[in-house]
Order: C-alpha cells, then sequence, then structure tokens
C-alpha cells in the first residue's frame, strides 16, 4: 500500500486565498513602507536576496525596485497558487521563484547576503530547524529580518480569527524569538515589540 502523502493545511488554505490576497492591502502604501525598511536595513544594490513566505510577490517586487541590475531574489513559498500569482505580476529574470518550506530551502550553502522574512514567521511549525536553515544558506556576516508591520497582538488575533489551518500560528514575543536565533550563531542586533511593527534583525556570526 502507497503512503498517504500529508498536506501541509496551510498549502490549501493559502492557496484559497491567494487570488484575493493582493486586494485585501493597500500595495501603493505597502511599497513605501518596505522602501523605507530596506533603507533601514541597509540594503544594498547587489546583494542575493532570500524572501521567506513570498506569497503573492509584493516584498519581492519592491525589492527589485531597490536592487541594482546585479542584485538578485530567491522568492519562497509554500504555495503554488501564491506564486503563480507572484509570477504573473513579475516578470524579472533576477527572481528565482521556489515552491518549498522554510526548513528545508533548496538553495547552497552560504549563497544569500540576506533573508527577509515579512508577515510569515508565525507560519513556521518547527521555527528552530527554520533558523538553522537561515543559519546555513547565509553568508558569513548575512543578515535575517523578520518583521510585521502591525503589533504582535494584531498578527495573533487575525490568525485566530482567519481560519483553522492557521489559529495556532501565532507571533511570540520578540525576546523568544531572539532567543531562539542567538542559540543558534547569530548575534541579535535590534528588536521591537510595539503597537505598530514587530522586528527581529540578527547577522550570522562567523
Amino acid at each position: 500500500m502507497e503512503r498517504e502523502i500529508q498536506v501541509d493545511p496551510r498549502v490549501v488554505f493559502f492557496d484559497s486565498i491567494a487570488e484575493a490576497w493582493d486586494g485585501w492591502h493597500d500595495l501603493a502604501l505597502l511599497a513605501d513602507k518596505l522602501n523605507v525598511v530596506f533603507d533601514g536595513f541597509g540594503i544594498q544594490t547587489a546583494e542575493t536576496i532570500l524572501d521567506v513566505g513570498c506569497g503573492t510577490g509584493n516584498l519581492t517586487r519592491a525589492l527589485l525596485g531597490w536592487l541594482g541590475l546585479d542584485g538578485r531574489v530567491v522568492a519562497l513559498d509554500i504555495s503554488p497558487v501564491m506564486l503563480e500569482r507572484a509570477r504573473q505580476k513579475i516578470g524579472d529574470p533576477r527572481v528565482t521563484w521556489v515552491q518549498a518550506a522554510a526548513d528545508r530551502i533548496p538553495v547552497a550553502a552560504a549563497s544569500c547576503d540576506r533573508i527577509l522574512c515579512f508577515s510569515a514567521w508565525p507560519h513556521f511549525e518547527d521555527q528552530g530547524a527554520v533558523a538553522r536553515e537561515f543559519h546555513r544558506v547565509l553568508r558569513s556576516d548575512g543578515c535575517v529580518h523578520i518583521f510585521h508591520f502591525i503589533s504582535r497582538d494584531e498578527v495573533n488575533r487575525i490568525h485566530r480569527e482567519a481560519h483553522p489551518s492557521v489559529s495556532a500560528d501565532l507571533l511570540a514575543p520578540v525576546r523568544e524569538v531572539a532567543s531562539l536565533f542567538e542559540r543558534g550563531g547569530f548575534a541579535v542586533l535590534a528588536t521591537a515589540d510595539e503597537a505598530q511593527r514587530y522586528l527581529l534583525t540578527a547577522r550570522k556570526e562567523g
């Protein structure tokens, strides 16, 4: 008897909302906010950046406007429908689209300068494994940024009310996430756990 393949229910959920996703957001305002964040992160124009949980590609598209011709984005998501929406919007050869889970990233070790994880961290079931993968794929002194433009309480409220598949995907206090990264070989450079934003910036040591 063939073993039944288990599908993450989050994949089914995110596939189901992919077509509606962009209509739920002010994309022009989002792009403006992201550009401010990129400046604060010190993103350079020739970096290779991993966009983890890229969804319909809005962060990736903003990055492409920031990066130069030598910049690259690896855009990763578990939802094939979200990825297809992103591909339809963005026909830029600087992007590599990848359907994969964040704890099994199919890219070479030490191949990325930076990882951006925007509004996606709570959806990762084994966050220790994800942090280890981030460490593996980053170059020495590369940075990871986990961030949201709303509070942790608001993130958790949205997830509790959205759908059973994500109702337990709760964002922990930033100090807990920082400790996870510190144990995994990162130096934590900045944190915020506030009414209008949540942020962790950590640098790979060694």
